[in-house]
């Protein structure tokens, strides 16, 4: 197994989840712990680091605290459904907790303190997309050298859900979970994956399918931080999105080239491959899933509705 990434939760038994069948309870009890010390070192680590790259700001994220698949079972019943535990946590605090140097030690701190290693750590989760175009290739992207994770290696499309879609007019650093509706904040889940999809490769949202949960993965070059990954299909060709990639979207500087791998070769994909080796831990997390909930089927049985978007 490849020890930058591991698999959270993968939704292979329901054959991934679809938006209605997940949902999020809000709390403050969900945020990041903390200690005097810690936050003035996140202080510090967050001046050096505006210092050194002066176009950084902060920005609100979710924390995930807890994630859990529970099966309702049985004919009739109500399908699967997955629940996240979800709290508040910012760019800022990630730097100085999960990205630090110090993130071994509060991961120890944690577990001894508190009986939770990730206590005091920012936990932001993440989205990523396996892009399945129609002519049967997934989408990646080579990452900008000038990126500060992970630069020059192969990345699926992805980013974060933001709390500020959730709570309009609220200013980023005073959002607060009593802020923040549940349902809101699922449809924000879903969707902020096609926004990414949209903004890195240029692809319209109605040339995009309604995403499908696979899981969640772990990046360990970052202290364990999570991302849940989704699958979606797209009604174009890869020729037809590599010609709107290098058209340029929003977010084309994050990216230098895109790759198309063949989904047959995607499903094979394991460490021993020569390719493995070029992806980033968020890229082979995805992989992993999608090969996880594809074990047994094919992506017909992952087949989200139609196009709706506009």
């Amino acid at each position: 197994m490849d020890p930058e990434v591991s698999i959270l939760l993968h939704c292979a038994p329901c054959r991934g989840l679809r938006e209605g069948q997940v949902q999020v309870e809000l709390s403050p009890r969900y945020n990041r712990q903390s200690f005097p010390a810690l936050e003035v070192r996140i202080g510090e680590l967050w001046s050096q680091r505006v210092a050194r790259e002066p176009w950084l700001f902060n920005g609100a994220k979710f924390r995930l605290h807890a994630a859990s698949l529970r099966d309702q079972g049985g004919p009739g019943q109500a399908a699967p459904a997955l629940s996240l535990l979800l709290g508040l946590t910012c760019y800022r605090d990630f730097l100085g907790t999960n990205w630090s140097a110090e993130a071994q030690a509060l991961r120890s701190r944690g577990a001894a303190e508190l009986g939770d290693p990730l206590a005091f750590l920012a936990q932001p989760l993440g989205v990523g997309g396996v892009v399945v175009t129609a002519d049967g290739h997934v989408v990646f992207l080579r990452r900008s050298l000038k990126v500060g994770e992970a630069p020059g290696l192969i990345d699926i499309p992805g980013g974060h859900p933001e709390p500020k879609a959730v709570a309009p007019g609220v200013s980023e650093d005073s959002i607060t979970v009593e802020q923040l509706c549940g349902r809101g904040v699922v449809r924000e889940l879903f969707s902020s994956i096609l926004t990414e999809i949209r903004d890195e490769v240029n692809v319209p949202l109605a040339c995009l399918s309604e995403p499908v949960l696979l899981g969640i993965a772990l990046n360990h070059t970052s202290a364990g931080r999570p991302s849940a990954e989704f699958y979606i299909r797209c009604t174009l060709t890869s020729a037809a999105v590599r010609e709107l990639y290098w058209q340029g979207g929003p977010e084309a500087q994050e990216s230098t080239n895109i790759v198309f791998i063949s989904r047959g070769e995607v499903l094979r994909l394991d460490t021993s491959a020569p390719l493995w080796s070029e992806l980033c831990p968020s890229a082979k997390g995805a992989v992993l899933l999608y090969q996880a909930v594809l074990r047994t089927g094919s992506d017909e049985d992952l087949r989200a509705p139609d196009c709706v978007h506009t």
